[in-house]
């Protein structure tokens, strides 16, 4: 059932008076920091169609209404609990799962909300000029719903904070809105997102990208032995879908315009002459946000994830599908590169936890890019996308510090500094970029030059419908 609250939820709020004081304190904050922090120039005087959830069941969590964006309903809500539920993975396989936090493993539960909480407004932070060179009002309404989903994803860590780890996790709370993403003296914690996201190739890359890796972080979140945690993360996916529809869908739209410009070029010439973005910047942008987010799944032997996994704090994505769910004996074969070259070697599953991970968020993104490949297929061109070798641009783990080419192939530091933007974005290449978004197109049913319509508008409303709407 959910309240008539000023915070929606259906946690029955209204029967913790101390919780829902707490949360009622920090509101206000969240507010503050959302209009500084947030899109800008879209705060007062426009309305988004923007879908809210007002419940977990199909109808209420994809209720669609326009709304100014400080005024959205940020809401607290859980997944319906499975019965009887078991834990599911590690040494307390088969034992009712926990309804509050065993003291033995507080610090390590903290931590993990912390980092996921961490990465919803940094998000937001990230995309906060994109709606003044948005390619369309239907592109600069799913950027808006990216970022009321991630402010909601930022009140279900905020809420397990609250409920769960007492005073530290209060303190955590408030500094979940005094970091920033980018600032030198308090950034973010993960580094990607620290980085810019000036432009929309940037946006969709990273949905694309980057909140597939949350898609993977909170399918194995999801599979907690914290009940509360599991069922949170349970219904935080259902909204992270859309984010990756957004990615994959918008590289589509361009990846087709990019093909429609070069057939009406015969061909041949620069697609930039003709205002349109190359083959070339797609897959540099590719290269850039898949390293990132691969990143993002830590080292690849790490006694951190086999802990996790022994108490049962985090699983694997689709933990069900495993037939061994202790995992005390079996070996993962990773390689490793020493001396210039490639080793392999066995490591205990439980220590390889990240790269299992990792390997199903690899095949994944490959699934995604194989779907791009078709509209360059479908147009007759022999060119294709490629994700980078998970060695590429690697800033966190054993490749950390080394240096190869999108291939694999080993460089030397001097090589890669001659060499790293023929596969990296360039000045060049943001400047071309930011040149052709620079004038926003706010029309109902007119897109830039660069991108192509989507097949169908959103919520079975037409392609030109005012899907943002100004107040005069």
């Amino acid at each position: 059932m959910i309240s008539a609250e000023r915070i929606p939820n259906n946690v029955n709020l209204s029967g913790n008076k101390r919780l829902l004081r707490a949360l009622e304190h920090w509101q206000p904050k969240y507010i503050q920091w959302w209009r500084d922090m947030g899109p800008q120039g879209f705060q007062d005087y426009h309305q988004v169609y923007v879908r809210t959830a007002v419940s977990v069941d199909p109808e209420g969590w994809a209720h669609f209404e326009y709304v100014k964006l400080p005024e959205y309903r940020w809401g607290i809500f859980l997944a319906d609990p499975t019965p009887d539920r078991r834990i599911g993975f590690g040494d307390f396989f088969g034992q009712p799962v926990w309804q509050e936090v065993p003291g033995e493993f507080r610090n390590q539960l903290r931590r993990l909300v912390v980092t996921q909480g961490d990465t919803e407004p940094a998000s937001v932070e990230q995309q906060r000029w994109l709606g003044q060179r948005c390619p369309s009002l239907y592109d600069l309404r799913n950027l808006f719903q990216v970022n009321v989903e991630e402010g909601r994803h930022l009140w279900a860590m905020v809420y397990l904070l609250h409920s769960y780890f007492g005073r530290d996790g209060r303190d955590d709370a408030e500094e979940l809105l005094e970091r920033q993403s980018g600032n030198r003296d308090k950034p973010r914690i993960l580094q990607a997102f620290n980085e810019p996201i000036d432009n929309w190739l940037d946006f969709f890359m990273f949905t694309m990208f980057t909140d597939r890796d949350g898609k993977s972080q909170l399918m194995s979140l999801s599979e907690s032995s914290l009940d509360p945690l599991s069922r949170t993360t349970r219904f935080m996916l259902t909204e992270e879908a859309h984010h990756m529809f957004v990615g994959e869908t918008g590289v589509a739209r361009i990846l087709e315009r990019t093909c429609q410009l070069m057939k009406e070029a015969g061909f041949s010439g620069d697609v930039r002459k003709l205002g349109g973005i190359d083959l070339p910047t797609i897959q540099k942008h590719l290269n850039q946000w898949f390293s990132l987010s691969v990143d993002l799944h830590g080292s690849e032997v790490s006694s951190n994830a086999a802990s996790y996994f022994a108490n049962g704090l985090k699983g694997r994505a689709k933990e069900e599908t495993f037939d061994d769910h202790l995992v005390t004996s079996a070996v993962y074969n990773m390689e490793f590169f020493e001396e210039g070259r490639p080793v392999g070697r066995e490591v205990s599953m439980r220590n390889a936890m990240n790269e299992v991970l990792r390997d199903w968020y690899v095949g994944d993104c490959a699934a995604g890019v194989e779907r791009w490949n078709r509209i360059l297929e479908q147009y007759g061109f022999s060119d294709r996308l490629r994700l980078p070798d998970r060695k590429f641009n690697r800033g966190i783990g054993m490749y950390a510090g080394l240096h190869f080419e999108p291939n694999g192939a080993p460089l030397s530091r001097q090589e890669w500094e001659r060499r790293k933007y023929e596969w990296l974005p360039s000045r060049a290449d943001s400047e071309y970029l930011l040149s052709i978004m620079a004038r926003p197109v706010y029309e109902p049913g007119k897109f830039a030059n660069y991108i192509a319509p989507p097949r169908r508008g959103i919520n079975q409303q037409p392609i030109d419908f005012e899907y943002v709407r100004t107040e005069h």
